[in-house]
């Protein structure tokens, strides 16, 4: 009888949390109290407390109180042909609103056999379906897209597969991926084979949605066994899930319904093949067997005593209120007045226990993170801290430990309230006094001798202060006229009235200045200024009397202080340790599995920890990206507390059933079976016409690749020869030289010490034909623009490239040599001089402005060890360089050089080698554009041209940085103002927001979408601390709206967009083509790079 009249008040409270969307039990009792179980007046109770709130527009009312996608686009359920006005004192519209809730909920669970709640399920699968078409129209900058590229999405040796987001399904991705690694789920999935009689047996709606969707998820399982992609897709088991229910609205649905429900399909689908397989004998279900368990509810019902068994599947847990998972458990088991459950008295106190007989091998707690707001009537995430352990024991909830767990339970309340009274007793020490500020009392006793203890002022603290003298305490004395130097360093006077004053002021005001005290510089205080406060009169027995009380006083409470607090630790041992004897410890669950969610109430983003047992390390299941974690890590994201970011779902395994997560043997060859060897023969062949395919995409990706290439090399190759058809005709009929720029000359290796075989041979000067017709050009050009320009001239017009300036100087200083000794000596000479100047630029430390790698390529090789041979081409290419052509010296050295590159062989220098090192520095030089158009960008506050710019600069000089330390910029000043710029974007486009204007909100959300979204992944893909803090910071800014009042087409647009920014997927898909490069000469390059890295200074540490 009693247990009959606690399910009728579950029912009542089941109802009435239906009717009113309450969630608060304590509430939901209250009002069934008042009204004496009328579930009228309870309905009246609650809605007459809610009727004093403001309610929002039903349109807009978000009424989800768990959430449960990545995007979540949590859309309020238009208004109801049905809706009954509560809020009036009819208690008529009451009782129809009850009716009408309770008809519709049977009426459709006749029609069709699926529950409200699975209805609800149904409307997330829509969403998410319509979200995966709708992605198809996705613009090139959102990150979600497939790479085009099938390298990028292969999978690498046995990595294990993610799953692919089609919308709406991050949830979906969390649960699937950690029951696929509970080995013994994954076995009884791929090895489920579908009743033989199906198409005979008379099922409803639901047994023949249960079967396809499990052929389904055995597909999903197979290919994440052995597919040969980074990630799969799972858009058709959503696709069976969204089919077998139907409904137009589309609502938010959580992990643990989520997990819940999907138990129930998988346990239906197993007990129609273990009704089949064990006829005449009661079935076995592997579904329940694995996730399900018993409890004894031992209660008191107006002190009579009842128990009753009830089966769990995953076990709800509160998290307000408490700081780790024990203490959770112990508020789950106890609910009410339990004292007389083990009391001899006739009590009418209500109340019951909860006690494990059967704990299932997979045990999952869902620890209730939401909580429905009443007053704001809307669901809000609770971020308190829970820790949890990574090995649970459950000994202590065990109905076979039942007396043993009340004794040491009674132990504990009375530790705690004896530990209660040792910490009030502390707190008066620590925080000691009667007003409104308090301190510890061993330092109010040490202030009082400090007092007691100062030197006596026999003055009044306001007698000794003379009111005409000026501010400073000193009085109007004439002070010496300041030195040359003192003068020179006056500070102008601006906008003062002295400034405009006569001269004589100035002096006078010179004559009054007096001393200032500066803490920073000075390193006593002035002496007329007391250091505290101190007793007028005190005699000297006086003093010593109270030092002595004060002394001992003070070493009192320091020891009583310290008594307390080792009680305090103690008695916090012994409570810690209540547990740890074997006898309590026999009955071990390891951690498998954490689902974590990172947001807010109506929207956010999941993903999985999950435990690798064989590999011994946590991986993290995020989407399509699955990468290894750490313990650290999890306990970062998962215990709350910080960012958003908090634990939703704990799933712990028998640590005593190693079947769980073991792999299957060979039964022959008794060796592990892996990956396509674990599937049966019908899903291996699926699996391989899934790799076929992708082979074959890989195949037509490659053969389309080499045709580009080939066809951008001919293009060269046609190019390379117009320009060299072109560079002939112009040498002979231009009247002035063509300037070679850096780039497109080859270069090497500075002059060894020991030169060499090319080096020493003598140069060929009437042999070669060529350098005979270049000299008779060289020498009509000089001759034809001698009339019209001056060798000076010709300098400053095509030859003044830092590398073009060094060589015509070193040339110069030859000129001794070359009249003795001739051109290749002169050639030997000039080309050291230069190597040795550009190699003391290399080795100088110069301010971060004047970078000499920009100005000479040189010292960009000499920094970073390029090999020698490298560097003597490079050098031999820039003394061969046409330009110097000008008078009969440069040419003659020039020819020396050209003839010196002739005898380099083949075998000598690696060409490839040395083509690498200059598309490096032509690499170096694009980057360096990048950045400076960039910071001058951001300079001017035009930050969204300037994102792509530092986007850019920063990915390239990373790839630098990572062949050398000197082979790019400094990354920490690139990293700064990327983010920087970022945050100045993430503030213009909230700013845009909050103006309500709707070509102001488009413009704000494009620039989310378009230009800050897609570049998250790179702040989240390193784990940098202060990118993740930016990262967070955005999140929160707009995370913030979702508590304020504000238009429902605003609300809408908000809805839709927070789950692109709360993304947490660092898988970078596809992006913005790189911003075109500006043409800078290299001298132009240099000075702007001078310009605004001198402006900008030097970023300051907290700042990056």
């Amino acid at each position: 009888m009693i247990f009959l009249l606690q399910q009728h008040q579950q029912t009542l409270l089941n109802q009435l949390r239906e009717v009113t969307g309450t969630t608060d039990v304590q509430l939901l009792q209250q009002a069934l109290q008042v009204s004496n179980g009328d579930l009228g007046e309870a309905v009246a109770f609650l809605t007459e407390k809610n009727a004093k709130v403001p309610q929002q527009d039903e349109t807009t009312y978000y009424q989800t109180s768990q959430v449960a996608s990545d995007r979540y686009i949590s859309v309020g359920s238009q208004a109801d042909t049905n809706v009954i006005d509560l809020t009036g004192d009819d208690k008529d519209d009451l009782q129809r609103a009850i009716a009408l809730s309770l008809e519709e909920s049977n009426r459709a669970f006749r029609e069709t056999g699926i529950t409200d709640e699975e209805q609800a399920i149904s409307r997330v699968l829509e969403a998410s379906i319509a979200e995966n078409k709708a992605s198809l129209k996705r613009t090139h900058t959102e990150v979600w897209s497939d790479s085009p590229n099938p390298h990028d999405r292969k999978r690498i040796d046995n990595c294990p597969v993610g799953l692919k987001n089609v919308g709406n399904t991050c949830w979906f991705s969390a649960v699937i991926q950690s029951l696929f690694n509970l080995l013994e789920f994954q076995r009884l999935v791929l090895n489920y084979s579908p009743p033989a009689r199906v198409h005979d047996l008379p099922r409803n709606q639901k047994e023949h949605r249960n079967l396809p969707f499990m052929q389904e998820l055995r597909n999903l399982f197979s290919l994440m066994v052995g597919s040969k992609r980074k990630y799969v897709d799972p858009s058709r088991a959503v696709e069976i899930l969204k089919d077998a229910f139907k409904s137009s609205e589309s609502q938010q649905q959580d992990v643990s319904e989520f997990t819940h429900k999907l138990l129930d399909w998988l346990e239906d689908a197993f007990q129609m093949k273990a009704e089949e397989d064990r006829e005449g004998e009661k079935p076995k279900n592997p579904m329940v067997e694995l996730f399900y368990g018993r409890f004894l509810a031992v209660g008191v019902h107006e002190g009579k005593k009842f128990e009753n068994t009830e089966m769990f599947g995953q076990y709800p847990l509160q998290v307000n209120g408490f700081k780790d998972l024990h203490e959770c458990l112990e508020a789950a088991m106890i609910e009410g007045e339990i004292e007389s459950l083990h009391s001899a008295e006739n009590s009418a106190r209500s109340g019951q226990e909860h006690w494990f007989t059967e704990l299932p091998p997979v045990l999952t707690f869902e620890l209730s993170r939401f909580e429905f707001n009443q007053a704001l009537g809307r669901p809000e995430k609770i971020h308190n801290k829970l820790e949890f352990p990574s090995m649970l024991y459950m000994d202590r909830y065990m109905d076979r430990n039942r007396e043993i767990t009340r004794i040491k339970r009674e132990e504990i309340r009375r530790l705690k309230e004896h530990l209660t009274l040792l910490q009030q007793r502390l707190e008066r020490y620590l925080s000691y006094g009667s007003g409104p500020k308090r301190f510890p009392l061993a330092d109010v006793l040490q202030y009082a001798m400090e007092f007691a203890s100062s030197k006596p002022v026999c003055t009044s603290p306001v007698e000794d202060i003379d009111t005409s003298a000026p501010p400073g305490g000193t009085t109007g004395q004439q002070l010496p006229p300041p030195s040359s130097a003192e003068q020179d360093s006056l500070p102008p006077l601006e906008s003062s009235g002295l400034a405009s004053g006569p001269a004589t002021a100035l002096s006078a005001a010179q004559q009054q200045r007096v001393p200032i005290h500066k803490p920073f510089t000075q390193s006593r205080l002035p002496p007329d200024l007391p250091m505290h406060p101190a007793p007028r009169h005190i005699t000297e027995e006086e003093l010593r009397v109270l030092e002595g009380c004060l002394h001992r006083w003070r070493s009192e409470v320091e020891n009583d202080t310290r008594d307390l607090q080792g009680s305090i630790t103690r008695i916090h041992r012994t409570i810690e340790l209540m547990y740890s004897d074997k006898s309590m410890m026999q009955v071990p669950y390891r951690l498998h599995a954490v689902l974590v969610h990172e947001g807010q109430a109506n929207a956010g983003h999941y993903w999985a920890y999950i435990y690798d047992p064989h590999q011994r390390c946590w991986m993290k299941y995020n989407d399509i990206s699955v990468t290894k974690s750490s313990w650290e890590e999890l306990v970062r994201d998962s215990f709350g507390g910080y960012r958003n970011a908090s634990a939703y779902c704990l799933m712990y395994i028998n640590d005593k059933k190693p079947f769980l997560t073991e792999e299957e043997f060979d039964k022959e060859t008794g060796q592990i079976l892996s990956g396509m060897d674990k599937l049966p023969p019908d899903l291996k062949q699926y699996v391989k016409e899934d790799n076929e395919q992708f082979d074959k995409e890989i195949e037509e990706w490659d053969i389309m690749q080499a045709r580009k290439a080939q066809q951008e090399k001919l293009a060269l190759a046609t190019a390379a020869a117009a320009a060299a058809s072109a560079a002939s005709s112009t040498s002979t009929s231009s009247s002035s030289p063509q300037p070679m720029s850096i780039e497109s000359s080859p270069p090497d290796n500075a002059v060894p010490q020991q030169d060499p075989e090319y080096m020493e041979q003598p140069s060929p000067t009437n042999d070669s034909k060529h350098l005979q017709e270049d000299t008779e050009r060289a020498i009509s050009r000089a001759a034809a623009e001698q009339e019209e320009r001056s060798p000076e001239a010709l300098l400053n017009a095509a030859m003044m490239t830092p590398d073009m300036q060094g060589v015509i100087m070193a040339i110069g200083k030859s000129s001794s040599v070359y009249e003795k000794n001739g051109p290749e000596a002169a050639f030997f000479k000039a080309i050291k001089m230069e190597y040795g100047r550009l190699l003391r630029f290399a080795q100088e430390d110069t301010p971060v402005e004047n970078d000499y790698r920009l100005q000479h390529i040189i010292v960009y090789f000499i920094q970073n060890q390029a090999p020698k041979k490298i560097l003597e081409r490079t050098l031999l290419t820039q003394f061969a360089d046409r330009n110097l052509a000008f008078d009969e010296r440069c040419k003659s050295i020039m020819n020396v050089a050209r003839a010196k590159l002739d005898l380099i062989k083949p075998e000598e220098v690696n060409m490839d080698e040395y083509e690498i090192w200059h598309q490096d520095y032509r690499n170096f030089r694009e980057t360096t554009i990048l950045m400076v158009t960039g910071l001058e960008l951001f300079q001017k506050t035009n930050y969204v041209e300037a994102l792509m710019y530092l986007i850019y600069a920063y990915q390239y000089n990373k790839e630098l940085l990572l062949k050398g330390l000197y082979r790019g910029h400094d990354e920490e000043l690139l990293g700064h103002y990327r983010r920087e710029c970022l945050l100045k974007l993430n503030e213009q486009a909230a700013a845009m927001f909050e103006s309500g204007e709707e070509p102001e909100v488009t413009t704000g959300l494009g620039i989310m979408n378009e230009l800050v979204v897609p570049c998250i992944p790179l702040l989240l893909v390193h784990d940098a601390v202060r990118d993740l803090l930016a990262v967070e910071d955005m999140r929160n800014r707009w995370c913030s709206y979702l508590g304020q009042e504000m238009e429902s087409n605003l609300q809408e647009k908000l809805t839709d967009f927070l789950p692109k920014l709360l993304d947490c997927s660092t898988e970078i898909k596809s992006f913005h083509d790189p911003p075109k490069l500006p043409t800078y000469s290299t001298l132009e390059l240099c000075e702007r790079f001078s310009r605004i890295m001198a402006a900008l200074g030097r970023v300051p540490t907290e700042g990056r």
